[in-house]
């Protein structure tokens, strides 16, 4: 599945090495001699916030690829390997899209991930430890919900989302930075343009807002996970999806090896509480089963 991190990390990095590049060119028609332009402000900050977010969905699948070790199978080498290129095949017929890449990573840990531009055009990856210690009944179920992620259009919603939370990031950025430049320089009548706090400022606000607007993303991730473990259960059964999401609660103690910037994509996310719960990619593995036992 597709949510953040590793995505939040090169959106981020790419609106900050534009923000940083324009500003040492000296692009910024948004100021006038009067202040900001509002409006040309907004636009601006749109083309470069959507740009940001569109960038890191093309570059989703190579970046999982490199961040976790996947193998693609190109043609399977053991029964495991057909199993799972079989179980794809079907489940994604059924979903209704086309075949995405499969591969296996070499992770001890139980997970999986989905991720793409394209739901015609998508990687599912499971981990070898998943594959080694779940039913095949658990482990249709887990690629089930990543096929669901697809089928929903998870990684092109959150995009979406994405570009709107880095445009008013943007925007408000530089609004506190010609604010703070402003108030340094209030006794400068002879001063044209903004200065040096106008940039700092800016890039630094960008940063922060950034961090804080990322709950927003988190907060439709997890909503996103409710909707691919309902998929999961009418591909793969209901049943199936409860038992594959109780078997991933009894391994919660061991600690995930999937890296950081890795762990938005995968069915489970680590266990955190209070303000850090708010950026949690993924729900509770409780909430999750009780909403798939109520929707019976």
């Amino acid at each position: 599945m597709k949510r953040i991190l590793l995505f939040l990390a090169t959106n981020l990095a790419v609106m900050l090495v534009a923000s940083i590049t324009l500003n040492i060119l000296g692009v910024g028609r948004f100021l006038t001699a009067n202040g900001l332009d509002m409006g040309a402000l907004l636009a601006f900050c749109a083309v470069f916030g959507f740009a940001g977010s569109f960038v890191s969905l093309m570059l989703s699948k190579t970046m999982a690829k490199m961040g976790t070790g996947t193998q693609i199978i190109d043609q399977p080498r053991t029964e495991q390997e057909r199993w799972l290129l079989d179980t794809v095949k079907e489940l994604s017929d059924k979903a209704g899209i086309g075949m995405p890449e499969v591969g296996i990573f070499p992770s001890p840990e139980s997970n999986a991930f989905a991720t793409g531009w394209n739901k015609n055009a998508a990687l599912v990856a499971v981990s070898q430890g998943l594959l080694d210690r779940f039913s095949p009944r658990e482990a249709r179920a887990v690629i089930g919900h990543e096929i669901g992620h697809v089928a929903n259009g998870d990684m092109v919603t959150l995009s979406l989302i994405q570009g709107v939370v880095n445009t008013f990031v943007m925007f408000f950025a530089r609004i506190i930075g010609y604010a703070v430049d402003s108030f340094l320089r209030r006794d400068d009548d002879n001063a044209g343009g903004v200065g040096i706090g106008y940039y700092i400022t800016s890039i630094v606000a960008e940063i922060v807002l950034g961090i804080l607007a990322s709950a927003i993303v988190m907060w439709f991730s997890r909503q996103r996970e409710f909707r691919a473990d309902q998929a999961g259960a009418e591909l793969a059964g209901r049943s199936d999806m409860i038992a594959a999401l109780e078997r991933l609660r009894s391994e919660y103690d061991a600690p995930s090896v999937m890296p950081a910037t890795m762990s938005a994509f995968g069915i489970r996310s680590g266990l955190k509480s209070g303000i850090a719960a708010m950026f949690t990619s993924h729900p509770p593995l409780e909430d999750r089963i009780l909403a798939l036992q109520s929707s019976r």
